[in-house]
């Protein structure tokens, strides 16, 4: 989750003295804790992020690969001249600049182990060396900036032995900016290197790109997150509790950058110890048991309570967006345990609701948790930019409530079939729930509430599903027989997205195409994943006795699908190919 600036936390900041104090003695006492240059003494400040940033590739949390291909690239003298380190934000990737900086320019090198007290690796660390220039492309974009790297290259560095051009943010570059770097950058002087750093990488181009060697640089893993932070708060000489450093590592996102500045704003407001409940009531998020407790409700199908709960959320000032990702977090975990169980999973909620998360993942089905995982997705993107935040999430966790009632797609599709087979077959069970029957009106035109009926009371019990099931073989001349019945055991995501194909043709023996449209191009993209394909395979296989070879394509008329498709006599439904 992206990490969110809050406005009362500067303030906060500002404000608390004793933090500050307590940090800069303990940069003094730890010499493992590195100081910048820059900062001076008196009152400054240097934040988290800039004292413990890594100064050594060994000091790189959570980029092993990329410290032991560049250390061995300067151990074997292998050092390119160009270098593309990409990847999301606040991983590391201008520190590893500034540390092969330090290491190519070191007194003592090229070396993979930069001293770090020599004056070209003190004045590197502080941004302030004559021969490695920084350049941010956010606001140096244009062809002028890059003219003048070109008219400057040729000069050797004034006392390293490389001049070595940073840029940040390269895909900030413009169309022309780029073009005028290409020759520099194929064939520099001897004496020049460049490094490039980008979070958009896509936007570099090709042309850039075959000229570098290239560096993904991964998100930092929740664990490693958390051990980071927990070694700064022991130099900083504070106290946290492990619940709450797991809540900042888990909304950095996987930067530690983001995690050591939220930290940082964190102990400036925690008096004595930084507590999860502190953690909750500084970011504007529910705690733990309120969110358990939001899902009882839920689970249980009473929407009162829901409406309660969220009435207590918002007299406590917490966000309302802040409370649907939570959600999200929560039902995604309910899906993981779910289909995996707790063993090793990187879960939202702490170990002491496990044994809570995993009742509820037991009483949902799979299509049900996927199902509200869309809802809430569904809510959270409408809320961007709304102003009725209250009402969107109202309905959304109304609708969670009721999943449970709602009829799958396949069973709907076998519904249908029964009634185009028999157009009085809904009028017994909407006569039986006490409702006026429909059994004068066409199947277009029947009541939501018969056909609902007809589904809960004959189609969703183990023995009219065993005896719906076709006993001829399956051909195109029986393919209303076994469509329903296979959309309703394919499932909701997989056969509500193969619902919409066309009428299904057997181009062969044991051979099926599936035809869609080309306006369902997603659904046809989603029928053709590889897991798709093998499930669809194997329903074939279960109900027929026989392998399939299945086969998705787009065709350029439309063609009718299920729900669409008109009775006509067997003959006129023959595939083309046939």
């Amino acid at each position: 989750m992206p990490f969110r600036h809050s406005a009362a936390l500067p303030f906060l900041q500002h404000h608390s003295p004793k933090p500050r104090i307590m940090a800069k003695k303990a940069a003094k006492a730890d010499s493992a804790a590195p100081v910048p240059a820059s900062s001076t003494g008196g009152d400054t400040y240097t934040v988290l992020a800039r004292r413990y940033r890594p100064q050594t590739f060994t000091e790189l949390v959570g980029q092993e690969p990329v410290a032991r291909a560049l250390g061995n690239a300067l151990t074997a003298n292998r050092v390119a001249h160009a270098y593309l380190f990409t990847g999301a934000r606040g991983v590391g990737k201008t520190s590893t600049a500034r540390i092969l900086a330090k290491a190519l320019n070191c007194e003592k090198g090229p070396t993979p182990a930069p001293c770090g007290v020599c004056a070209n690796c003190v004045s590197i660390a502080s941004g302030e060396d004559v021969d490695v220039i920084e350049m941010d492309a956010a606001s140096n974009r244009g062809i002028d900036e890059i003219r003048d790297i070109r008219n400057n290259v040729q000069y050797k560095p004034s006392r390293g032995r490389f001049k070595i051009y940073i840029i940040d943010e390269v895909h900030m570059l413009t169309k022309e900016a780029f073009n005028a770097l290409l020759k520099t950058l194929e064939e520099p002087p001897p004496h020049v290197k460049f490094i490039f750093a980008t979070t958009d990488v896509q936007k570099v181009p090709i042309t850039i790109l075959s000229r570098c060697q290239r560096f993904d640089f991964a998100g930092i893993s929740l664990p490693r997150i958390v051990e980071q932070l927990r070694k700064i708060v022991e130099r900083e000489g504070l106290q946290a509790d492990n619940d709450a450093l797991e809540l900042v590592a888990r909304r950095a996102g996987g930067s530690m950058r983001d995690a050591q500045s939220l930290l940082d704003q964190l102990l400036a407001f925690a008096e004595e110890k930084l507590t999860a409940d502190q953690v909750h009531r500084l970011l504007g998020t529910a705690g733990d048991d309120r969110i358990l407790t939001l899902a009882e409700a839920i689970l249980a199908k009473n929407p009162g309570a829901v409406l309660d709960q969220l009435a207590e959320v918002s007299l406590s000032g917490l966000q309302l967006g802040e409370l649907l990702d939570q959600l999200i977090a929560y039902w995604r975990d309910l899906m993981v345990v779910h289909v995996g169980g707790l063993q090793g999973r990187d879960l939202s909620v702490p170990s002491r609701h496990h044994a809570t998360l995993e009742k509820h993942a037991r009483t949902l089905s799979l299509d049900a948790i996927l199902a509200g995982l869309d809802v809430l997705s569904t809510a959270k993107s409408r809320l961007r930019g709304s102003n009725h935040a209250r009402t969107l999430v109202e309905m959304a966790l109304i609708r969670l409530a009721h999943l449970a009632d709602l009829v799958s797609l396949g069973q709907l599709a076998t519904a249908v079939a029964q009634l185009r087979s028999d157009p009085r077959g809904l009028a017994p069970a909407a006569a039986s729930a006490g409702r006026p029957t429909t059994a004068g009106l066409s199947p277009g035109v029947r009541t939501s509430e018969g056909l609902g009926d007809a589904v809960k009371k004959n189609h969703l019990t183990p023995a009219t599903e065993a005896a719906a099931t076709p006993a001829t073989p399956f051909s195109i001349e029986n393919w209303t027989e076994h469509w329903p019945l296979l959309l309703s055991k394919l499932g909701t995501m997989l056969g509500g997205q193969l619902a919409r194909a066309g009428v299904p043709a057997i181009t062969g023996p044991n051979a099926l195409v599936f035809r869609f449209s080309a306006v369902y191009n997603k659904e046809r993209e989603y029928c053709q994943r590889p897991e798709g394909i093998a499930r669809l395979e194997r329903v074939l296989r279960e109900l027929t006795g026989q392998d399939w070879k299945i086969t998705i394509e787009t065709q350029a008329a439309s063609t009718p699908t299920v729900a669409e498709a008109p009775e006509a006599p067997r003959a006129t439904r023959r595939s083309p190919k046939e």
